[in-house]
């Protein structure tokens, strides 16, 4: 599919000369660009889905963790004195 951007001279300018001191076409920097966002948005967007996901769970069943019980667990991980994960409660 070919698309075609507008961009003005400006950021035209930059492009190429990022492009220059890469020693990549102007192309493939833009393509580049482009991919990140997407990728970026993409995973911002699941965190979002996930988070509404979490806080409609909780409102049905008001299973939950406290912060100060994740820090607690978290501050566990990958020592010798390791511990599971708390269990969910209301």
């Amino acid at each position: 599919m070919a698309t075609s951007l507008k961009i003005d001279d400006m950021l035209k300018g930059r492009v190429q000369n990022l492009a220059s001191q890469r020693r990549r076409s102007p192309h493939w920097i833009m393509l580049e660009a482009i991919q990140q966002y997407v990728e970026r948005e993409e995973a911002r967007e699941n965190l979002k889905q996930e988070a509404l996901a979490s806080w409609a769970a909780f409102k049905e069943d008001g299973q939950h963790l406290t912060g100060e019980e994740v820090r607690a667990w978290l501050d566990t991980r990958g020592t010798d004195d390791e511990r599971a994960m708390p269990d969910c409660h209301e």
